[in-house]
């Protein structure tokens, strides 16, 4: 969003702060386990941008807490798929052989916001090694968390989104909608009737780059996550409020997932 706009819609400026006290105000705590999902025009302008954005996120869960973001790279993906834009078929078997191995400090993220992309590239901010679906986490469980980030299945219950599910994270949509939550994407590889599809990634492989092959389930993306949350928010578990300008809910990992376990079984596979 153009800044001049952002400026025109912000009634009350935010400062590092004042976006504290709406976190505070939230239900977030000292100590908590976050996941964050953002979007740093739905704030409105801010004093600092991302930095005091992050800041505040620091501040109010301190270092007995656990920060945890998406670094999601699409980019390192199978050019044959790719759609928004599409490349020329001729290029594809030149992109296989020539696109950069997914680098935990160099590969930037994709469709994260601002927001996440600064985070990642702080010096205590530690990333997974997937290529396509790192998480950057800071904080108490941060290795714990990051650590063995395996390949197949990408959201498994041994992924980062298993291990935050086991350490009763909490998730803040931050001004987006359940379209970004990824951690629906844990209840589908929970699900033994969801579709497989062939991934394929530029990775380092035993000191070498190679273009790597693998299956995983044929996540469904966020068509249905809208209505998978709307759903969700009928069960009174989810915290609403604002951060600035931004529409935010909060609610607990382990409840949206076992929740969308089971609306996924009932709304997909009938």
């Amino acid at each position: 969003m153009n800044e001049a706009i952002v400026i025109e819609l912000t009634k009350k400026m935010n400062t590092v702060d004042t976006i504290y006290n709406d976190l505070l105000n939230l239900g977030i705590r000292n100590g908590d386990i976050l996941l964050v999902h953002s979007s740093m025009s739905s704030i409105g302008w801010v004093c600092g941008a991302a930095q005091a954005v992050i800041m505040a996120l620091q501040k109010i869960i301190s270092n007995k807490g656990t920060l945890i973001m998406p670094a999601h790279s699409g980019a390192v993906s199978d050019p044959a798929e790719w759609e928004n834009p599409p490349v020329p078929k001729e290029w594809i078997h030149l992109i296989y052989e020539n696109m950069p191995a997914f680098d935990v400090n160099l590969t930037q993220t994709r469709g994260m916001g601002c927001i996440a992309e600064l985070f990642r590239t702080l010096p205590d901010v530690y990333r997974s090694n997937h290529p396509q679906v790192s998480f950057v986490a800071q904080g108490k469980y941060s290795h714990n968390i990051i650590n063995d980030h395996t390949l197949t299945p990408q959201f498994g219950m041994e992924s980062p989104l298993g291990k935050m599910y086991n350490l009763n994270c909490k998730v803040l949509l931050l001004g987006v909608g359940y379209d970004s939550c990824t951690s629906f994407h844990l209840a589908e590889a929970l699900n033994d009737k969801m579709p497989r599809e062939t991934m394929g990634a530029a990775i380092i492989e035993n000191n070498k780059r190679t273009w790597k092959w693998f299956d995983d389930f044929q996540y469904n993306s966020d068509e249905d996550f809208e209505k998978l949350g709307k759903a969700f928010e009928s069960t009174n578990n989810v915290v609403f409020g604002k951060v600035g300008n931004a529409e935010c809910k909060l609610f607990n990992m382990k409840l949206g997932v076992d929740f969308a376990t089971k609306w996924i079984q009932n709304n997909r596979f009938k």
